[in-house]
């Protein structure tokens, strides 16, 4: 059997400047979706996830880093997608960010310093101008990708979550030990 060994490359500038961080806050439309809004007959809201993004935030809880999400809309799916990957720190329906973001920081007894966030629009840079480090998906709005630390090659809700998780993991050397742990840990619980 042929060991894993982790395939990915980043600058030490972006690693150390993605250091310490304990907890990230994301965007919903246009982070972990692809910023569409699908309408049902009945009107009934969709949205499209990746499961790319969602095994990184599951990594992320792994490596105890605590993810976030605040997103200007809430919906059942949105709800049932985020249950499913075990968060438990949401804020639904909220277009000012930054108090919510404060609450958080607040109730986890973490300070700006120790976070990240990942926006793609206006009502993301609030909290994007605050924390420690801050990334776009590639197809971010241009205020988003011109603040950003990072901007990742992936577009929104096609593994650009997963993209910042996995730069996280590394900057905080929690990657190699979870991907050791690849198909060991199979009985933790169903993939994403």
């Amino acid at each position: 059997m042929q060991a894993l060994i982790p395939a990915l490359n980043y600058a030490p500038e972006l690693l150390l400047q993605a250091q310490g961080i304990r907890v990230v806050f994301f965007d919903v439309d246009g982070v972990l979706t692809d910023g569409g809004l699908y309408f049902s007959e009945s009107g009934e809201t969709l949205k499209r996830f990746s499961t790319l993004d969602g095994q990184g935030l599951k990594l992320l809880q792994q490596a105890g880093i605590t993810p976030v999400v605040i997103t200007g809309r809430d919906s059942a799916p949105l709800r049932l997608r985020l249950k499913a990957l075990g968060i438990t720190h949401a804020r639904f329906g909220t277009e000012d960010k930054r108090p919510a973001a404060e609450d958080f920081l607040k109730e986890l007894g973490l300070s700006w310093s120790q976070a990240a966030a990942m926006g793609d629009d206006w009502p993301d840079l609030p909290v994007m101008q605050r924390v420690a480090f801050a990334c776009a998906p590639a197809n971010g709005h241009a205020q988003a990708l011109a603040i950003a630390h990072h901007v990742t090659a992936e577009r929104g809700g096609e593994g650009a979550a997963r993209a910042f998780c996995d730069l996280l993991l590394v900057a905080s050397g929690h990657y190699a030990r979870l991907l050791a742990h690849v198909g060991l840990d199979a009985h933790k619980g169903a993939s994403a």
